[in-house]
């Protein structure tokens, strides 16, 4: 029988709000589209197919809030915005990396697995 768990492994822990916000659906897409300098609003969402202009603003807000990104506004006519990464932000390249890698290894196992889930229903 295994060790039992410690009832106090996730103390210090936020207990609503994860310290990064890179679970979501769109925040690891937005670091990407930063990855190589900064863009404009327009061009993240045309890339970003599917996301509202509402939910780009919000994750815009919330990652500038948790300071993975820069918001530049430029006093021009017509007005230029434009998002950029921090060194915070670029941080998590290299475990999205890491990730992604691990992606390209084990994603014909996990899409077996969950054919075979689906399967068994």
């Amino acid at each position: 029988m295994a060790e039992p768990l410690d009832p106090y492994m996730f103390t210090g822990c936020p207990p609503v709000a994860a310290p990064i916000r890179i679970g979501d659906k769109w925040t690891a897409k937005i670091i990407r589209c930063l990855e190589l300098g900064p863009r404009r609003f327009n061009e993240l969402q045309t890339v970003l197919r599917g996301i509202t202009p509402k939910v780009l603003t919000e994750s815009l807000r919330a990652m500038e809030r948790d300071g993975l990104l820069t918001r530049t506004a430029y006093a021009e006519i017509p007005p230029r915005v434009e998002y950029a990464l921090t060194d915070l932000g670029r941080s998590l390249l290299e475990p999205m990396n890491a990730g992604c890698e691990w992606s390209r290894k084990h994603l014909a196992e996990l899409v077996r697995a969950r054919e075979s889930w689906h399967a068994a229903l």
